[in-house]
């Protein structure tokens, strides 16, 4: 698992995992959430249901030493959805995402013999060289994302996001193929 995180690609070089997202769940709020971040990119799944296919391209980032992850979703109405976010090492926790508009979280990362798992430690916003911490009392909740190795070149991808006083906002359970 962990060498999969861990692969470097060249310019103009990407890695693809074909999948399908095998369930979606939103409460209220979370639906509500994940519609109302459609104003910085949508980083979060607007649809609940299951079985869709789904797609990720990931892609490195030679200025920062980071990596562009874009994810395309089916979706039951419309056109796919496409979510892009970039990690980079960088920040106090030693690495970053950035979901779009200058909000990003920071990460703290986990790893055992068969996953590896991230857990958002706090929200910010940045504005050019500056970078203002959200507080958690103003943030969505805590996201944790668990990538999980299934064995013969698949793996599970989980992503929650829990708030202290709402509960489960957002639960998506998706497997993924490496190509």
């Amino acid at each position: 698992m962990q060498a999969r995180f861990a692969k470097r690609l060249g310019a103009g070089q990407c890695a693809v995992y074909r999948g399908e997202v095998l369930e979606t769940r939103h409460s209220r709020l979370g639906w509500w959430l994940a519609h109302v971040c459609r104003l910085i990119g949508a980083p979060l799944p607007l649809e609940s249901g299951g079985r869709q296919a789904a797609l990720v391209n990931v892609s490195e980032h030679v200025p920062s030493g980071g990596q562009c992850w874009t994810r395309i979703y089916a979706r039951d109405s419309g056109f796919p959805q496409t979510i892009n976010s970039a990690k980079q090492f960088s920040g106090p926790t030693g690495l970053e995402e950035y979901l779009g508009r200058g909000i990003g979280m920071a990460l703290r990362v986990e790893a055992d013999p068969t996953a590896l798992v991230f857990r958002s430690d706090h929200y910010f916003l940045r504005l050019g060289r500056r970078r203002m911490r959200i507080p958690h009392w103003l943030g969505p909740g805590r996201t944790t994302v668990t990538h999980r190795d299934l064995g013969h070149g698949r793996f599970a991808f989980d992503l929650r996001l829990d708030h202290p006083l709402f509960g489960a906002l957002v639960i998506q359970h998706a497997e993924f193929c490496d190509e």
